[in-house]
């Protein structure tokens, strides 16, 4: 299934000189049925570690999914979420290694089309912001074993840091980014993207469109991938809130590498 506003691609200009990329991660570089980069990191941890964090995704998935919960109420109860998840780190001592083995043995995969839009991005010279709530650390790694991490791209994420012993630090949690206080403000001194007026905005959540300022919107290509909970309803306001709207086999990279045909 596929919705496309073909008037709002008639109307921007975008061109391999003049465009940059702005993308989520979790859910939407990997695919819907991938562990996410939280789940990815801590698959080493053990059964009480899973036990903890299992708990906590069960609290506060199904508020992240809640489109009728006021955005400030959302927030805070999302800062929690990614606080409690960051302290469980820290306290089952996660290491580097155990980071790089879980992603070579762990469930998550690339969309389809997802590393030939990254080369064709590299090729072309379109800079890739990669803004995600997840664990920087792991979409770091994910993308070298991948042989997609390409010198175009800039991660934006919750980097963790480890002290001399190999163990994760304590998280500055004042630095935290979560799904609703995701943002390119503050991020426009990247060099590459300081000259470029057009962005395609790519996300799987309706919360993704706060990665760019509202006035910022207009000179937008916004595209969702979408294939959890597609009920008529969430079509609905997805189509209204995004120029490109991909669900189910249609949700991967190909048509969105397409575009620079």
């Amino acid at each position: 299934m596929k919705y496309i506003n073909t008037n709002k691609l008639e109307t921007l200009e975008l061109s391999r000189e003049n465009t940059y990329v702005v993308v989520d991660f979790d859910k939407t570089i990997t695919t819907n049925n991938s562990d996410d980069s939280w789940e990815i990191a801590g698959k080493l941890l053990g059964k009480k570690f899973q036990k903890e964090v299992d708990a906590l995704w069960k609290k506060y998935r199904p508020i992240e999914l809640d489109f009728d919960m006021p955005f400030e109420e959302k927030k805070k109860v999302m800062e929690e979420w990614h606080k409690e998840c960051m302290e469980l780190f820290h306290k089952y001592n996660l290491t580097k290694e155990q980071i790089t083995e879980s992603i070579q043995t762990g469930n998550i995969v690339i969309r389809d089309g997802g590393k030939r839009f990254f080369k064709k991005a590299y090729d072309e010279n379109i800079p890739v912001i990669i803004l995600s709530a997840g664990i920087g650390n792991v979409i770091e790694e994910f993308l070298k074993q991948q042989g997609c991490y390409y010198s175009n791209i800039n991660i934006i994420s919750n980097f963790i840091e480890f002290d001399e012993y190999g163990f994760a630090k304590e998280f500055d949690v004042n630095s935290m980014i979560h799904s609703l206080n995701k943002s390119m403000n503050g991020q426009r001194s990247i060099e590459e993207i300081k000259h470029r007026k057009y962005k395609i905005l790519i996300g799987d959540l309706i919360e993704d469109l706060t990665m760019l300022d509202r006035e910022e919107l207009d000179t937008s290509l916004k595209i969702a991938m979408i294939d959890e909970y597609t009920t008529d309803n969430l079509i609905k306001m997805y189509n209204k809130a995004f120029d490109i709207v991909l669900t189910e086999e249609d949700a991967c990279f190909e048509e969105i590498r397409k575009i620079f045909e």
